[in-house]
C-alpha cells in the first residue's frame, strides 16, 4: 500500500478539534467556563512550545466525558460537529484528501486528540483509518483514563508501528502532512513528509531539508 498519513489539528483541519471541544463543553454549561478555558488554553500553549505533559492533559481532559452519559455525548458530538468541526474544515483539506483517494492511496490519520472527538471527524473527511489516544470504556462509560499508548510525539511512531505491522503495510513512498514540531519524530520517518502552514520550529526545520511546505487554508 502507498500510505497517505495526516496529522488533523491545524494540518486538515483550520484549528484544533481538542482545544474547540472544551470551549464548546463551556459554551454548554458542562465545565466552569473560567476555570476550564484557563486550564485549556495552558495546555494549548505548552503544546504549541512543545513542552507538554501529555498525561496531565489527558487527565484533563478526559474528565468531562466520565461525567455525561453516552446518549448525550453523542447528541453533543453531533451539535459540535455542525457548530464548530464543520467550519474548520477547508475547501484545499478536501481537495487533498480527494487526491489522494484518487490515486487509490490508503489515508490514514494519526492524531493525538482522542478518539472519542476525532472519530466522527475522520468519517466526514472519508478517511477509514485513524490512530488516535484512546479513552477507555468501562460498560458503556468512559472513565476518564487513556487505554495503551498516547499517540503523542514519539508515541505516534510507536503507535503507527503497531498499526502498520497489524495491516501488513510499510512506509515505502508514504508522505506525511503536519503543521506541528511535537511530529518531527514521524516527519523524519516517511519517505515524503510535507509541512502543512507550519509552526515556526516546523518551518525552519522544513527549510533545512529541503520539505514541500503547503497552506491547507482558504
Amino acid at each position: 500500500m502507498t500510505l497517505a498519513i495526516f496529522d488533523l489539528d491545524n494540518t486538515l483541519l483550520n484549528g484544533d478539534s481538542d482545544y474547540l471541544w472544551g470551549q464548546f463543553l463551556a459554551q454548554q454549561g458542562y465545565v466552569d467556563s473560567d476555570s476550564y478555558e484557563k486550564e485549556n488554553q495552558r495546555f494549548y500553549d505548552e503544546y504549541v512550545a512543545g513542552t507538554l505533559d501529555i498525561l496531565e492533559f489527558l487527565e484533563f481532559s478526559l474528565a468531562p466525558l466520565s461525567q455525561i452519559e453516552m446518549p448525550q455525548l453523542t447528541q453533543l458530538h453531533n451539535q459540535f460537529m455542525d457548530e464548530c468541526i464543520r467550519p474548520v474544515i477547508t475547501s484545499k483539506s478536501r481537495a487533498l484528501i480527494q487526491e489522494h483517494i484518487n490515486k487509490k492511496d490508503t489515508l490514514l490519520i494519526i492524531t493525538a486528540t482522542n478518539l472519542f472527538i476525532t472519530a466522527p471527524i475522520a468519517d466526514e473527511l472519508g478517511i477509514s483509518n485513524i490512530i488516535a489516544t484512546e479513552p477507555e470504556i468501562i460498560d458503556n462509560r468512559y472513565n476518564g483514563k487513556v487505554l495503551g499508548i498516547p499517540c503523542f510525539r514519539e508515541g505516534k511512531v510507536e503507535r503507527l508501528k503497531v498499526w502498520l505491522k497489524q495491516n501488513g503495510g510499510n512506509l515505502a513512498d508514504s508522505c506525511f502532512y503536519s503543521d506541528s514540531h511535537n511530529y518531527l519524530p514521524l516527519l523524519e520517518m516517511v519517505t515524503k513528509p510535507i509541512a502543512v502552514d507550519p509552526d515556526e520550529t516546523l518551518r525552519s526545520h522544513a527549510e533545512m531539508k529541503g520539505w514541500e511546505i503547503i497552506s491547507l487554508r482558504s
